[in-house]
């Protein structure tokens, strides 16, 4: 089971910056956060230091009566700007998936990937995707979705989204077969910088959409 943070480490946690996670502290510290999988190191320059979703979580919890250690399967840190694995539509269930604490995860990764978004855009802007997601379409597209609050759907089907990648460069399919919430993920990838256009299979007459990232 993963450790406690120690009470210096408790001390930097409260300190990060409440929308982003940023954080400041000693090399030392820092890299403890890191180990424990509660911060990790951006791999563009400054190399800022920013919570994960787990340390977000003990930010979070630093006012509250008896808080718990960290679980031992903590989603994982990103690495090289990535974020924690969002909903794509059809996984298994997973007991809490839809609770407090998923909630926290999703903002928090979704916080974290605008602000990688306007470390690595040369004008700092957060409206368009950046390079992670152009190279992890389907992860970074259904955390948009799952960000705004639409329902992956199950490993059954039946109602909620389902991202899935397809032959076509820098494009997803994303389908839901409630039309008005087809239309509702359109206008939700629309606002996180995605080109969207609905289309229809020709074969079963399904309507979904194809998205792709906006480059400008």
């Amino acid at each position: 089971m993963a450790l406690s943070p120690t009470a210096a480490q408790r001390r930097v946690i409260a300190a990060a910056d409440p929308v982003t996670g940023r954080l400041k502290g000693t090399e030392t510290q820092l890299a403890a956060l890191v180990k424990r999988g509660l911060a990790f190191r951006h791999p563009r320059p400054p190399h800022d230091h920013f919570l994960t979703p787990a340390g977000h979580r003990i930010r979070e919890a630093a006012g509250e009566p008896d808080a718990v250690a960290v679980p031992p399967e903590e989603p994982a840190a990103p690495d090289a700007g990535g974020v924690f694995a969002a909903r794509v539509g059809g996984e298994e269930a997973v007991p809490g998936d839809a609770g407090p604490a998923r909630l926290r995860e999703v903002r928090g990764a979704w916080q974290g990937l605008l602000e990688l978004r306007r470390m690595t855009h040369p004008d700092g802007s957060t409206d368009r995707p950046c390079a992670w997601e152009r190279s992890h379409l389907v992860r970074a597209a259904a955390l948009a979705l799952e960000a705004a609050g639409h329902r992956p759907a199950g490993p059954d089907g039946g109602d909620g989204y389902r991202v899935r990648a397809t032959p076509q460069p820098e494009a997803v399919a994303v389908y839901e077969p409630d039309g008005t919430a087809l239309r509702g993920c359109a206008a939700t990838l629309e606002r996180a910088g995605w080109q969207v256009g609905e289309h229809t299979e020709p074969r079963t007459r399904a309507r979904y959409l194809l998205a792709s990232p906006r480059k400008v």
